[in-house]
């Protein structure tokens, strides 16, 4: 039985959510008309607001990273939630890239006249209000807020309760940047306070006022919502990334993609965590990128063959093919040809991005066919699965499910469509 106090707390809860439902609700249907030269001003008035704020961002980041520290984080976690002079920068140059998008509220993306004379058009229009579930990026506060305003939606923020004070101040930013472009400050909210009940409530809907949810985080956040939601849900369970060294592969290239495909950033969902060279190139291209990999910070778990090959690694369990390591490890196996590639990715991928080294115009475009993941790359890192690489301005996550979004969720995956039908005075038989 539940004490009183709980009681109360659960109470208050449910009635500030879905007060939150209510005012974006009717937020959203400002928004859906707005013409793009408004939100475009909102948008830059909130990267001024957000440079004006670096102080109070960086100060509020600090307490954050200093708690995340006591609590004995990894270095990856803190990376993720870390914000510096350059990253700041990064997300007032990120809402300015969203800015310069095209609106794509209103967009005819397919138009045809029927032999009776009707004129059908497929227009774009905004999804409504977007709930966004995210943990330890504090520029997911901003990226999502900005998308969601561009394509037309109120969106509901929350953040985690790792990166509370930076999210917390940088919605801040966005809301001065709101209103002083004579937005409605409900358009981008934020939940201001960590307890878990709030997204309890979310993922009930908030009595119809949410559209869909969007979680970003790790594999247990995301788990609960695929599990519990009861609206649409954009997601990833986990980003379990592979880079196939084939037969063809330039040993050059094949060392600096896999490099950067792990190294450059390890903590986030388009790092590689599996390496497949094929046995064809093992004599001569698994040692020297091994050892690229070793150089730079990298644990190496691998098959047997490859613990005889370099003796730097350690043996693989069955548990590392399945592992999104987040983290300076990485498994390498070393696999027949192609076909066995692939049969690896597709039995402990999560279909998210996947890659290829090789100069065989042939062997790629197999690999492209047969692959089923949101993201595929040939002769380039996995590390460029992210919105702002692929010319989106920005993301609100990487979407690996094969309904309405898929790859990276921008401005145009936050819509949906109407059909309009015009005629002359024309009845059906």
């Amino acid at each position: 039985m539940l004490d009183r106090a709980t009681q109360q707390a659960a109470t208050d809860i449910a009635t500030l959510m879905h007060d939150m439902g209510k005012r974006a609700r009717k937020a959203a249907r400002r928004l859906a008309t707005l013409p793009a030269a408004q939100k475009n001003a909102a948008l830059k008035a909130m990267a001024a607001e957000v440079r004006a704020a670096r102080a109070e961002i960086l100060s509020a980041n600090a307490e954050d990273i200093g708690a995340m520290t006591a609590n004995g984080q990894t270095e990856a976690y803190l990376d993720r939630g870390t914000l510096t002079d350059e990253r700041v920068e990064a997300i007032a140059a990120g809402l300015e890239a969203i800015e310069a998008l095209a609106d794509p509220v209103g967009e005819v993306t397919a138009s045809w006249e029927r032999p009776n004379g009707l004129r059908i058009e497929r227009v774009r229009t905004p999804l409504g209000v977007i709930g966004v579930i995210y943990e330890s990026r504090p520029n997911v506060t901003a990226d999502a807020g900005a998308l969601c305003l561009k394509a037309g939606n109120a969106v509901i923020l929350r953040g985690g309760s790792d990166t509370i004070r930076s999210n917390l101040a940088i919605h801040a930013a966005l809301v001065r940047g709101l209103a002083a472009a004579g937005l409605p400050e409900d358009a981008i909210q934020i939940v201001p306070l960590a307890d878990r009940a709030a997204v309890g409530e979310m993922l009930k809907g908030l009595d119809g006022a949410l559209d869909v949810i969007v979680p970003r985080g790790g594999k247990s956040l995301v788990a609960r919502v695929q599990s519990e939601a009861r609206v649409p849900v954009f997601a990833h369970l986990e980003g379990l990334c592979h880079l196939v060294i084939d037969a063809a592969a330039d040993l050059d290239m094949a060392v600096s993609i896999a490099r950067n495909a792990k190294m450059r950033r390890t903590g986030i969902c388009g790092s590689m965590e599996t390496l497949l060279v094929e046995q064809a190139v093992a004599d001569t291209h698994l040692v020297p990128i091994c050892a690229a990999l070793a150089e730079a910070g990298c644990e190496i778990r691998g098959d047997a063959e490859v613990c005889a090959r370099f003796p730097g690694a350690v043996p693989a369990s069955e548990e590392d093919w399945r592992t999104e390591y987040l983290d300076a490890i990485v498994s390498v196996r070393i696999v027949d040809d192609l076909d066995a590639a692939i049969d690896h990715i597709e039995t402990y991928g999560s279909h998210h991005t996947d890659g290829i080294v090789t100069s065989d115009q042939a062997a790629a475009e197999q690999f492209f066919a047969q692959v089923d993941s949101a993201i595929l790359t040939h002769n380039a890192s996995t590390q460029f699965a992210d919105g702002g690489e692929f010319g989106m301005g920005a993301e609100i996550g990487i979407a690996t499910g094969r309904m309405h979004a898929r790859g990276p969720v921008g401005v145009e995956q936050l819509t949906s469509f109407k059909y309009r039908v015009r005629g002359t005075g024309q009845v059906r038989a």
